[in-house]
């Protein structure tokens, strides 16, 4: 294995800090999660973490057909890739619905869907969609534990399944299930508590097919359950961070085999006392919603420790008599790529080694066009 993978050749032409992308990984990662299914019809990646149309594109090649995204921009940026089949995993309503009937019409090769989790809100969309002429597919949001979004798993998802069936402006597709709230680094706990939370799940499809309503499609899990979720074979699964993968995830969830194919390149940029240094890797270069240790990991200095952060500034401690100087180069590996991707406009594209290109991270923005 080569344990130097994430140094390119020439880093003394990359500007830091930088997001680098390495496009072998990124595409054996996507056939590791097509194996996870065994079966790529049953896949529904989630595109917040790349919000890239090359990344999308070779999810397209791959055979891919299905997406799931959080904002109307990725919606957006999924239509421009032609993707056949987009779920925007939000409950729309005001002006969102208003862009979200536009979106539809302005990429018709796009099959959109959205969610709804209250009667109020499904009515409300109903109405919008039908006076547009339009009768897309909405999902039932369910509440299983995340408390953020999302109807209670009982009689209130059952009835508001049921009052949906009666609206002419929607078509129901299903239930949508997000159950990122379990996150046990052990995986035989999480699949354990997975289980019992979508035996509730499955009670309630149960129960809407003894009243004789339309079968539903269940869309299941995010990165931490994915492995879980696979084994059901009829449901599909909508993991995310799989893609570029990141250090928490590799830390937590030890039991898939994806690796980290996205990696910041910073440099020292200064040498302020014995036994520090400063790196241009600020507040606006990696997410910095996790406390300070756990933000970044250092590849080719792991025994470094974080100890403060601005804006465009990263002060860490090291063992004084270290050899760094200014302008060497250190590679780190984010905690939480998905938001750390958000704060770069473009990456640099890494193929064998070599500097290929830039991807351009579209979907950052909170609008493209529409």
């Amino acid at each position: 294995m080569d344990t130097n993978w994430y140094q390119p050749n020439h880093p003394e032409k990359i500007d830091s800090p930088a997001l680098l992308l390495f496009v072998e990984r990124i595409k054996q990662n996507i056939q590791t999660a097509i194996k996870m299914t065994g079966d790529v019809k049953r896949l529904r990646p989630h595109v917040k973490t790349s919000k890239s149309p090359d990344a999308t594109r070779l999810m397209l090649e791959a055979g891919i057909t299905k997406f799931k995204c959080a904002t109307i921009a990725e919606a957006e940026m999924l239509g421009m890739c032609q993707a056949p089949d987009v779920l925007l995993a939000y409950q729309l309503t005001g002006p969102k619905l208003g862009r979200f009937i536009e979106l539809i019409k302005k990429y018709p090769a796009t099959n959109y869907s959205c969610l709804t989790d209250n009667i109020d809100t499904a009515a409300e969309q109903a109405t919008l969609f039908e006076q547009a002429g339009l009768q897309p597919q909405v999902y039932i949001d369910l509440n299983v534990g995340m408390n953020r979004t999302g109807i209670d798993v009982g009689e209130k998802a059952f009835a508001l399944y049921q009052y949906c069936t009666t609206l002419k402006g929607i078509r129901l597709g299903g239930l949508h299930v997000y159950d990122g709230h379990l996150r046990h680094p052990d995986i035989s706990i999480r699949e354990k508590d997975c289980n019992a939370v979508f035996q509730k799940v499955e009670q309630l499809k149960a129960k809407i097919l003894q009243a004789g309503l339309p079968e539903p499609q269940i869309i299941a899990g995010g990165s931490p359950t994915f492995p879980v979720h696979a084994k059901r074979k009829t449901i599909e699964c909508s993991p995310g961070t799989f893609v570029y993968w990141d250090k928490g995830y590799s830390d937590s969830c030890s039991e898939q085999h994806f690796l980290p194919a996205a990696i910041l390149l910073t440099r020292v940029i200064s040498l302020p006392s014995p036994g520090k240094l400063c790196l241009d890797l600020g507040h606006k270069s990696v997410a910095a919603e996790n406390e300070l240790s756990k933000r970044v990991f250092f590849l080719n200095a792991p025994g470094i420790q974080p100890v403060g952060q601005s804006e465009e500034h990263l002060v860490v401690d090291i063992p004084a008599g270290h050899a760094f100087k200014v302008g060497e180069v250190l590679y780190g590996m984010p905690y939480h790529i998905c938001p750390t991707v958000a704060l770069y406009e473009r990456a640099v594209v890494i193929e064998n080694g070599e500097i290929s290109g830039e991807w351009k991270t579209i979907a950052r923005d909170r609008k493209i066009s529409v």
